[in-house]
């Protein structure tokens, strides 16, 4: 049995309890050994409070640093970088000969591509390697929550510093500030149009996806007036691309707000005073945005809405109504601190009843990176590309959701018997060889190939007895290390 010819590799290892294992991999990308080795060496209560309070500064490996670092744009503004993008496009069709025109046209386009791509593996990098594994969860959480698509406009451009910035930093802390930080992100204003809404042309895009996703909720008992209301409240913040500032009357000059790409032009906002659930806003410019905000974030069904949400991603697909209720309620007497909501959620007898029964379905982000992490560990792949395309793949691409609400967070839209298949195709792909991922990127590039041993200690001290009869019994029938990986990769247990 390969089995047990690989089981010397589990001399000498301290077993981790199945609550430990769980908590550990519920609350990450995924379950490793170095990461087991932590949770070991600290104790479950000082590991989650690392988790829940992370240092402000990445600690993220030398290498994983350097890669990142060595990516286009990581370090400039979207505005900067949107400029140049857009003189690069004019440049592009401003050439009379067809033929460059249309060869310069492919270069601009594939640049922007580009960006796009880095970003994506930017975020799988941090993914699989940060130490603060909770924070990048609910970083992709909360991109999906406030989800943009990268295809539209020049988005692909901007969605890196959108995730980077706009989301990342506020993961964890105040729900009002991440709602401010997307907000005022040129990337979100051009996806939801608000860059065109002003007064006498208004746009409701906006206006009504904040209410309906990012807030309160459908069926929350806002009606369309309050969308009205609120997409009027939001007119004149766009954003402004040009070096100098628009001109204006004398009495609006003041009003003005620019802050990189973002802008606030009096000039088109609607002064009228509003009516905004149940509240009378007075007409005064961006402040008005501000208090709408406010209101929105102290909505009881707010705190509702994401406490099922973030329920819903953590613990089952239809969370208790009790749990909800005592996340909501955090979220209500904390002023909205995310960390302090996941507490409630980790510290809930719910939270601990899902860990033992193992009931929640991976969707395919986590599949896919719980089985690198568990594959490699912290050695640290050399390109990312392949991963994008698993996750394209299996319906869940990065920046790839067309639509404002991201992708479903409920099991059943990921279980068929389709994404099974590709998912088998998958594990066979990771469990067989490095399948590309340490094959440096670029031309000439030589692959450097490792091999995935994953009936190791952690395998045989802790995973081992999460497994059912039937899929011990499967693996001790294989006939390979490749055959093992691949069945272990694929198991229902694995799944979960």
């Amino acid at each position: 049995m390969v089995a047990t010819l690989l089981g010397a590799a589990a001399a000498g290892a301290a077993e981790l309890s199945p609550h430990d294992m769980a908590l550990l991999d519920r609350l990450t990308w995924g379950i490793n050994a170095s990461s087991a080795l932590h949770l070991q060496a600290v104790g479950p209560d000082r590991w989650l409070a690392e988790q829940l309070h992370p240092a402000a500064n990445e600690a993220l490996p030398d290498a994983v640093r350097a890669a990142i670092e060595a990516m286009a744009d990581v370090r400039k503004f979207p505005f900067d970088i949107a400029v140049a993008f857009d003189a690069q496009g004019k440049a592009a069709n401003q050439i009379a000969d067809p033929d460059q025109r249309k060869s310069a046209q492919q270069a601009f386009q594939q640049a922007m591509s580009e960006r796009a791509r880095q970003a994506a593996s930017r975020g799988i990098l941090r993914a699989l390697y940060a130490p603060d594994q909770l924070r990048e969860r609910m970083t992709w959480f909360w991109f999906n929550h406030f989800n943009v698509h990268q295809n539209k406009a020049n988005l692909r451009i901007l969605v890196g510093d959108y995730q980077d910035r706009a989301i990342r930093p506020f993961a964890l802390g105040k729900f009002h500030d991440l709602l401010i930080a997307t907000l005022y992100h040129p990337a979100m204003l051009r996806y939801l149009d608000n860059a065109d809404n002003a007064g006498g042309h208004i746009n409701e895009n906006y206006a009504r996806e904040i209410m309906e996703l990012h807030t309160m909720g459908v069926g929350a008992g806002y009606s369309q007036a309050d969308v009205e209301a609120l997409a009027r409240i939001l007119t004149g913040v766009g954003i402004d691309l040009r070096a100098e500032d628009p001109k204006l009357k004398p009495e609006l000059q003041s009003q003005l707000v620019r802050e990189g790409a973002f802008e606030f032009n009096p000039a088109r906002h609607d002064y009228g005073d509003k009516t905004f659930l149940g509240h009378t806003i007075k007409g005064r410019g961006l402040a008005e945005v501000d208090e709408a905000i406010d209101i929105l974030v102290r909505h009881p069904a707010t705190a509702t809405h994401l406490a099922r949400q973030i329920a819903t991603y953590f613990v089952a697909d239809n969370p208790p109504e009790p749990l909800v209720a005592r996340m909501a309620q955090t979220f209500k007497t904390s002023d909205g601190d995310i960390a302090a909501v996941l507490a409630t959620m980790v510290h809930a007898p719910e939270f601990a009843a899902v860990l033992k029964s193992g009931a929640k379905f991976k969707d395919p982000m986590q599949y896919v990176l719980s089985a690198v992490r568990l594959a490699y560990d912290d050695k640290v792949i050399l390109n990312a590309q392949p991963i994008q395309n698993w996750l394209n793949r299996l319906g869940e691409g990065l920046f790839n959701h067309d639509t404002p609400d991201g992708y479903s967070l409920i099991s059943a839209s990921w279980n068929g018997p389709g994404q099974m298949m590709v998912r088998f195709e998958i594990a066979r792909q990771i469990g067989s060889s490095s399948s590309g991922l340490f094959k440096p990127e670029g031309p000439g590039a030589v692959d450097q190939p490792a091999f995935p041993l994953l009936a190791n200690a952690l395998y045989f001290n802790g995973l081992r007895q999460t497994l059912g009869p039937t899929t011990l019994a499967a693996l001790d029938q294989a006939i390979s290390p490749q055959d093992w990986n691949t069945l272990f990769l694929s198991s229902p247990e694995f799944m979960r």
